[in-house]
């Protein structure tokens, strides 16, 4: 693990996991095989401390992407809120944000996929799960789903 340096505004470990399981969406930054960068926007759900779950089509670049590496960072903003300070005369934003280091792995136990399944569809939309099964018989077999557990802690910061 690589040292961090502290600041006022840094916010532990819990607070940060917080923050992510705040935001609609989280940033998943990987490598291409030429060593470019590869970010996008992606519905992840936590589901301890160390792991965080999405779900994907079977191919694509994401998937290229990390069977080439699978380290991957995350970035989150949950709360976003620009603003004028007109004692100050000053352009600011107030924020919510944290960053992780992981690694991605493509789950094949059934049983592991059922269960990061069923966590999404909590998290995303708990008012239909009366139709989880029926949906899970349909589909599991040709859902890709990628764990990510984290390598480091991770690290929130904010400006309130």
């Amino acid at each position: 693990m690589r040292p961090m340096r502290k600041t006022s505004r840094q916010k532990d470990a819990a607070w940060a996991l917080e923050v992510f399981d705040k935001a609609p969406f989280v940033t998943v930054s990987m490598s291409r095989q030429d060593g470019t960068p590869y970010g996008l926007p992606l519905s992840l759900v936590r589901s301890d401390e160390l792991t965080f779950y999405f779900h994907c089509a079977s191919e694509g670049e994401k998937i290229d992407c990390l069977r080439h590496s699978p380290i991957v960072s995350l970035s989150a903003v949950s709360k976003c809120t620009p603003k004028y300070e007109e004692k100050k005369n000053n352009f600011t934003e107030y924020y919510h944000s944290a960053i992780a280091i992981g690694k991605a792995e493509f789950v094949e136990d059934q049983y592991e996929k059922t269960l990061a399944l069923r966590l999404l569809c909590e998290r995303f939309l708990p008012q239909y799960m009366d139709h989880f099964d029926e949906a899970i018989a349909r589909s599991l077999d040709r859902t890709t789903i990628v764990r990510i557990t984290l390598t480091e802690p991770p690290v929130g910061k904010s400006k309130p």
